[in-house]
């Protein structure tokens, strides 16, 4: 399939989303876990912040040694305790496991199914977005709320960002696939709320995974889905 990503603007928020009625829709998910823990700093980073903290340093007034003593004894009692930093690399990450959220713990991870989908000859699974085929809904997002949902059985642990959809891409015929015709694909955003893991159903297999990783499942739309997708 020939795909054709074309930007958004606020002329897509109509009712007809800009299209004919004999043109199909289809309504997917970008489903992304934010990082839960701060990326790990760049060595030239980590160097430059350390420079500017003993450079400044040196010219910061000394203070009385009964103030340190002050201000060293007000942290101690009973109620400190030891703390410890959370491992930044999980037993999923050892064991490349995607099907599991508890993995790449620093950036963002995306939902992919495999199976059927529309647009995909002779009904072959493939990887894909959580969507759907517009189908009279009262809106689109209702529409792709609807896509999730089968997925997730339900949207309580779910935040869609948005009204409208971020990007869209015109999907046109290969050679060999004449008779599906060429149909619209747009994309609305969803997080994960505080969710550490889902019940992924209606799909033969699925995966987490990070941008990068992503474009190992579509090969020929990586550069389509690396400008639309920001992490």
């Amino acid at each position: 399939m020939q795909e054709l990503l074309k930007p958004l603007s606020r002329s897509l928020l109509t009712r007809s989303y800009c299209t004919s009625k004999s043109d199909t829709i289809v309504a997917a998910v970008l489903f992304e876990r934010l990082p839960v823990v701060v990326e790990k700093i760049d060595p030239i980073v980590y160097a430059f912040e350390e420079f500017s903290f003993r450079w400044n340093n040196q010219f910061r007034r000394k203070l009385p040694d009964k103030v340190l003593e002050k201000s060293d004894a007000r942290g101690k009692g009973d109620y400190q305790i030891d703390y410890k930093p959370a491992q930044r690399i999980t037993e999923a990450d050892k064991t490349n496991n995607r099907r599991s959220l508890q993995r790449a713990l620093d950036r963002r991870l995306y939902l992919l199914l495999f199976g059927n989908t529309y647009g995909v000859p002779s009904q072959k699974p493939v990887w894909h977005f959580p969507e759907k085929v517009y189908n009279n809904e009262e809106t689109l997002r209702k529409c792709a709320e609807s896509a999730l949902k089968s997925v997730l059985g339900d949207l309580t642990d779910t935040y869609f960002v948005g009204n409208a959809p971020f990007a869209h891409m015109v999907v046109e015929p290969a050679e060999n696939t004449r008779d599906i015709p060429t149909f619209k694909r747009f994309f609305f955003k969803s997080q994960v709320i505080a969710q550490p893991k889902f019940d992924i159903g209606k799909c033969e297999d699925y995966v987490w995974v990070t941008k990068d990783e992503l474009m190992e499942y579509f090969p020929e739309q990586g550069e389509v889905y690396k400008n639309i997708i920001i992490s």
